[in-house]
């Protein structure tokens, strides 16, 4: 399971800024799934969130019950000083497999493909979320449609559709899962986009 020891590991990667998976700017895909969203008062949250940019969209289009999670404290901290006025108990320093929550939507952003892809991270992840969705809640986002290699020190670990939903249809229902047709041009043919609900 995830340890203090990834905690380590993705604060240094701040440090040194090496931070490759970082676009300075929501992703195409999840903007445009957020333009299409008429309800504000969603509680949402979005893991292994990093600079979370997509919740800054969320903020400045009226979505009020935005949380961020991440397993690292700087980029929690970064955030809070762009955008000052967002609620402080909504920033979760945490393991997320150790998070206790309720949600109506998550915005996954590659997170799945951040952390070793054992059996059991992949099988937790997916439990996981589950467990902190509420009826007929949402998992919303992209996963990397790439080569899962033999390299564990190589992150983002890769995957493909069948592998993924392996997984996820344990505990959610597919609506769509597809290559994403608007991914960045540098992650264009390498992203699966999804939308699965809660069984």
């Amino acid at each position: 399971m995830i340890t203090k020891k990834e905690e380590v590991y993705w604060s240094q990667r701040y440090k040194e800024q090496n931070t490759g998976w970082d676009i300075g700017y929501p992703s195409t895909p999840i903007k445009n799934y957020i333009d299409q969203l008429k309800d504000k008062s969603l509680h949402i949250l979005i893991p292994g969130a990093g600079n979370a940019y997509e919740a800054e969209y969320l903020l400045k289009n009226g979505f009020t019950n935005v949380s961020i999670l991440d397993i690292s404290e700087i980029p929690l901290k970064e955030f809070k000083k762009r955008n000052p006025n967002f609620p402080k108990n909504q920033l979760i320093h945490a393991n997320f497999f150790e998070h206790i929550g309720a949600y109506d939507l998550i915005i996954e952003q590659t997170f799945f493909c951040s952390f070793i892809p054992s059996i059991e991270n992949r099988t937790s992840y997916a439990k996981k979320m589950a467990s902190i969705l509420k009826t007929n809640g949402k998992l919303v986002g992209l996963w990397f449609d790439i080569p899962l290699s033999g390299n564990l020190k190589k992150r983002p670990f890769g995957g493909n559709k069948s592998s993924y939903l392996k997984y996820l249809e344990t505990h959610f229902k597919t609506i769509t899962f597809e290559a994403s047709y608007n991914s960045i041009p540098a992650r264009q043919g390498n992203e699966l986009f999804g939308i699965f609900i809660k069984k």
